[in-house]
């Protein structure tokens, strides 16, 4: 079982470093040209795709507890029927945003209010990406689906082309074609559907049997596609709380002062590099669940979960360990302010014991996804976030300050875990019982 997730958790471990990586390459390619409203204009155009694709991030987690749970039942015409289902909503979703770019532009540029010569910066950014999405998209459905079918090498491979040819585009459109932040978008939007052809070419390569046993007529089936939608939807509201409860404490951060504001992005960006990691094993956890979940092996079943828990936890015992050793080297590396690392070092209690709080809520994540028992994850997700989150800020913000959003934030990441282990016995160890 630890070779299992081994196998699967270390390429996605790997696969999720070259996100971060990828957009600080962006953001010093164009950090060393003459305007430091480059620098802006990819910031504002990416956190907008960011809850674009956030909100759509269902297109992988999805398709990967249905597709390990049609792979462990042996049922290749279901195998096949899930990729399809997911590529054809990811056409339908890409197709809608970018006949609906304009409306959404509008949208997002007046809730980011940027500096003007920011936001036609990141206008012209964000009409240039947005032509990514069908590929965006469509590699979210293949991810998923080579997930579920046990198959961690390749998203790894694909994900490793894309970002590498991103970055080596990025460079050349900006410093030999003298282009800008426009030349960022462009690289982007190529190297995607340069992913997508190397997805569509691997699965030929690999997985051209199951196209054998192809059942059109069942794609569209009413049940299977009333359990795809209903799957997808639950885990949607889950990723917009989620997305809203991040983006809440930026906006907070900002009220309590630049200096903090700029604080406390850099300690959750700590925290979004410890999901990175402990993710590998979350997505391991979501395979091998649904895998043994539709093989009906309950023994196999229990054993992946307490697996995965042993080793997220413990690898959030080693963040922990980093933190606590090396903190104040690791705040210097993102700025060289001297007082915003002073109060980001007033803090970081916060940051140090997030790891082991967060990865019990992340392997929950995966085993509840590969158990495709996502209504649970949807309930836990809204209780944490307006029962919890949001009462515990605004009844401690007069009195704890900057330490109302951390407190409020750290005790979310705990109810989320609480109540996914609560309903835990009946939803997930009780099953297979019968």
């Amino acid at each position: 079982m630890n070779k299992q997730i081994l196998r699967l958790a270390i390429p996605n471990i790997l696969s999720n470093i070259t996100v971060p990586l990828l957009s600080s390459v962006d953001t010093a390619i164009v950090g060393h040209l003459d305007k430091v409203a480059y620098i802006g204009a990819i910031a504002v155009g990416s956190v907008m795709f960011n809850f674009i694709y956030w909100g759509f991030g269902f297109l992988r987690m999805g398709t990967t507890g249905l597709t390990a749970q049609s792979y462990g039942g042996k049922n290749r015409e279901e195998i096949i029927s899930v990729l399809l289902r997911a590529l054809f909503v990811a056409a339908l979703v890409s197709a809608a945003l970018i006949l609906l770019r304009q409306a959404i532009a509008g949208i997002g540029f007046y809730l980011i209010d940027a500096p003007a010569e920011v936001t036609v910066l990141a206008e012209e950014y964000f009409f240039i990406r947005i032509f990514a999405a069908p590929a965006a998209l469509s590699l979210y459905a293949f991810y998923g689906w080579f997930f579920g079918m046990q198959d961690a090498k390749t998203p790894l491979l694909i994900s490793l082309v894309v970002n590498s040819v991103n970055i080596t585009l990025d460079y050349l459109f900006v410093y030999h074609y003298g282009m800008k932040s426009d030349g960022v978008a462009l690289g982007t939007v190529i190297a995607q559907y340069l992913g997508l052809f190397l997805a569509v070419v691997i699965f030929f390569a690999k997985y051209k049997s199951y196209l054998v046993a192809v059942p059109f007529k069942k794609i569209f089936d009413a049940v299977k596609l009333e359990k795809f939608f209903t799957v997808n939807f639950d885990i949607f509201i889950r990723t917009i709380c989620l997305v809203f409860t991040f983006s809440f404490f930026i906006a907070e951060s900002g009220t309590f002062g630049e200096d903090i504001l700029a604080a406390n992005s850099i300690l959750i960006q700590l925290w979004l590099l410890l999901s990175y990691g402990i993710d590998g094993f979350a997505f391991a956890a979501e395979s091998l669940v649904g895998k043994y979940y539709g093989m009906r092996n309950r023994t196999k079943f229990i054993a992946a979960v307490k697996y995965s828990f042993a080793w997220g936890i413990g690898l959030g015992f080693f963040y922990s360990l980093v933190y606590i050793l090396f903190g104040n080297e690791i705040v210097s590396l993102f700025t060289s302010n001297e007082k915003v690392v002073l109060i980001a070092m007033s803090f970081f209690g916060w940051t140090i014991i997030a790891p082991v709080i967060n990865s019990w809520s992340f392997i929950w994540d995966g085993v509840y996804l590969g158990s495709t028992m996502t209504k649970q994850m949807r309930n836990s997700m809204l209780i944490s976030t307006i029962a919890v989150f949001l009462p515990l800020y605004f009844l401690t913000r007069e009195s704890l300050g900057n330490n109302s959003l951390w407190l409020a934030m750290t005790i979310f990441m705990f109810a989320r875990g609480i109540t996914l282990t609560l309903t835990a016995k009946k939803n997930i160890f009780n099953f297979l019982k019968t």
